[in-house]
């Protein structure tokens, strides 16, 4: 009976056409506008690193003291100093650990008429890849005991990997890195989580993927400062040096910690640094320390931004207006066809037939408005660079699991909406209709 629902269905749109075409439109462009803003909200809001998420965690110390926490309302600095960093990768507390902070680094390609370029760099220690569960295209990371070694090695992107090799595999290969030459240990396969949990706090979440890191031990060697944030709660003396002495925010640090006993261990060991760091007289105030995971740590930073929420938000009160209006559309296209509804009433259809007729008509008209909905979504990706950053409006892509959606929610959303104006057809008395007709 579905095929022959289906049949009657299209005779009854082909038979009225404006009034399909304006709920076809409805439908279209409230589904293409709330799925766009949906889109952006989910690419926003999204877990980079879901197998993991609970694994890895951002802990904080307080290095300032209380004075100097009032604006943040006593949390300590979002990152970590260098003397705390060193102290946290000697102690080895955790399953892994691993420092980061952003560096420039100029690519000097071996074609003389190629002109050198910046890419987006981190420093960091050799636990990084495992941790992040970053994929490798050739070859793998360094190892820790090129970390303690210093030694002139690099991992890259393959986009890298394409512009300097064309593509081919490079482990082993020699780069110039600002007139030092580095050795390739690996070539990371597309790897760009969004958020970038990574470094959210110099990233706001949002940026390019990285595409070359180097050892953070070796980095600090060559004196390589921060491209980040640099927090100081006052003026460090010049100098390198000083610089590494001081109590300036400046390095992330993970770890990763497999299950809650793991977790509660490491908490008490930051609350046993801080109230050691007291007693040696560097803090003058009582342990102050934070440990979050990654969802968490993302809240806290407010990655998500609030223009996609409202977005999103106005996107779904539109696609509600659009239902109204598509209801009294039904409503009024259905009680047109009283007598028709009366005479197979009088013929012997249940009202379950008549409500499985109208509804396969409510769905195929759904489906049609879906069908109208995919290219305006597409328009409307294109043209997220209107509301949002260019770094979030990248994210805004009409990719398989976004036309799916886009489907479903027209098809569901208008069957949704037809059920008051089907079961009011349904009502519809035969003997009233014959007599009156």
């Amino acid at each position: 009976m579905f095929g022959y629902y289906f049949q009657l269905g299209l005779r009854s749109l082909k038979s009225r056409p404006v009034l399909t075409a304006l709920m076809i439109m409805s439908i279209a462009i409230g589904v293409a506008t709330s799925v766009t803003t949906y889109g952006v909200f989910r690419a926003t809001g999204g877990n980079p690193i879901p197998q993991k998420s609970s694994q890895l965690f951002v802990p904080q110390i307080d290095n300032w003291g209380p004075d100097e926490n009032v604006e943040r309302g006593g949390e300590p600095p979002r990152a970590l100093s260098y003397t705390d960093t060193v102290a946290l990768m000697r102690d080895q507390r955790a399953k892994r650990q691993t420092a980061l902070y952003p560096i420039t680094a100029l690519i000097v390609p071996a074609e003389p008429t190629v002109l050198p370029f910046r890419v987006k760099s981190y420093a960091a220690y050799a636990n990084t890849f495992p941790m992040f569960d970053i994929p490798f295209l050739y070859g793998g990371g360094w190892s820790a005991d090129e970390d303690e070694s210093l030694t002139a090695v690099t991992v890259i992107s393959r986009s890298l990997n394409e512009t300097l090799f064309k593509g081919a595999d490079s482990v082993g290969q020699q780069i110039d890195i600002a007139g030092r030459s580095y050795r390739i240990s690996g070539v990371m396969d597309d790897w760009d989580p969004q958020p970038v949990f990574y470094d959210a706090e110099n990233t706001r979440g949002f940026g390019m993927p990285a595409q070359l890191f180097i050892p953070f031990t070796h980095a600090i060697d060559l004196q390589v400062p921060t491209s980040g944030n640099r927090s100081c709660y006052k003026t460090p003396d010049p100098g390198w040096d000083a610089w590494l002495q001081s109590e300036c925010a400046w390095v992330s640090y993970w770890v990763e910690l497999p299950d809650p006993t793991s977790v509660a261990a490491y908490r008490d060991y930051l609350r046993s640094y801080s109230a050691q760091q007291q007693q040696l007289g560097r803090f003058n105030w009582p342990p102050n320390t934070r440990l979050h995971n990654l969802t968490e740590w993302l809240d806290y930073l407010k990655v998500v931004p609030p223009e996609s929420k409202i977005s999103a938000l106005i996107g779904l009160g539109f696609l509600l207006i659009c239902l109204v209006n598509t209801i009294g559309l039904l409503l009024a296209k259905f009680l047109q066809r009283a007598s028709e509804i009366g005479v197979r009433r009088a013929l012997g259809a249940s009202r379950s037939a008549i409500f499985q007729q109208f509804l396969v008509e409510a769905g195929t008209v759904g489906l049609a408005g879906g069908l109208l909905a995919l290219p305006l979504t597409w328009v409307g990706t294109l043209s997220t660079d209107l509301v949002f950053t260019p770094q979030i409006a990248r994210l805004a892509e009409l990719n398989t699991s976004l036309v799916v959606l886009t489907l479903v929610v027209a098809v569901f959303s208008t069957i949704m909406a037809a059920l008051y104006p089907i079961w009011c057809a349904a009502q519809v008395q035969p003997a009233w209709q014959l007599k009156t007709n």
